[in-house]
């Protein structure tokens, strides 16, 4: 086959043990997905079914890199996550099915440029510009699953220069694991190499150039990144 040009190498992030790497093909990500940070967004927790939104699949940050401050914004926020890292796809996946098609875990970062998010929602308009700007998703190595089992519970965390921002537990998560996978894979058919961040807890703020992040998910790992 002959393109016009070379294509784009194929996004990928580490995998924890292993010198092979995970393909990215999509990254989802959930809205307001633990009460308290619902709350400080203005917003009532509730149950109704959750959203979604999407980051390009090379917005993603290896663990340890520098990320440079992004442009048209004033307001780059902070929100640590627990990201499911899906090894097999499927459409209208059963609950009980989801850990059959969840190849591991990593810690993730969603940047978002709050003030543009601000104002794209109170507008009604798209979070894109808020939320999919390029280095928007740094991800450390991912945990097979055959080795770490299903997260469930566990400290998640997040400091800027050794201050503890945020600090929550999995068991918070208004819409688990399961539910979001198996929810999601309603909207979209899901495929080998899909990532889905998962919500932050409560504690997202403000980032300058020179801050230094810090951040982990018990059982999983941590991730660090530096704003440039």
């Amino acid at each position: 086959m002959t393109y016009v040009f070379p294509p784009a190498e194929i996004p990928s992030v580490a995998v924890a043990g292993s010198d092979a790497r995970f393909p990215v093909h999509r990254i989802y990500c959930v809205g307001r997905n633990y009460a308290a940070h619902a709350r400080e967004m203005g917003k009532d927790p509730d149950r109704d079914p959750p959203f979604f939104f999407m980051k390009p699949a090379d917005a993603v940050v290896p663990d340890g890199a520098e990320v440079p401050y992004p442009p048209q914004t004033e307001n780059l926020h902070h929100e640590i996550e627990l990201v499911i890292a899906i090894g097999k796809g499927g459409r209208d996946i059963a609950e009980a099915d989801v850990p059959d098609h969840i190849f591991g875990y990593a810690v993730g970062n969603d940047l978002t440029r709050r003030d543009l998010q601000l104002a794209a929602r109170d507008k009604g308009r798209p979070w894109d510009t808020g939320k999919g700007f390029d280095h928007s998703a740094p991800i450390s190595a991912i945990r097979p699953a055959a080795d770490i089992g299903h997260p469930e519970t566990g400290r998640i965390w997040l400091a800027v220069n050794d201050a503890v921002r945020q600090d929550g537990d999995l068991a918070e998560l208004i819409w688990d694991v399961r539910e979001i996978v198996s929810i999601l894979s309603g909207l979209y058919t899901l495929r080998p190499g899909d990532l889905i961040f998962s919500g932050t807890p409560a504690g997202v703020g403000p980032l300058a150039r020179g801050d230094v992040i810090t951040g982990g998910v018990d059982g999983v790992g941590t991730l660090t990144t530096r704003i440039v």
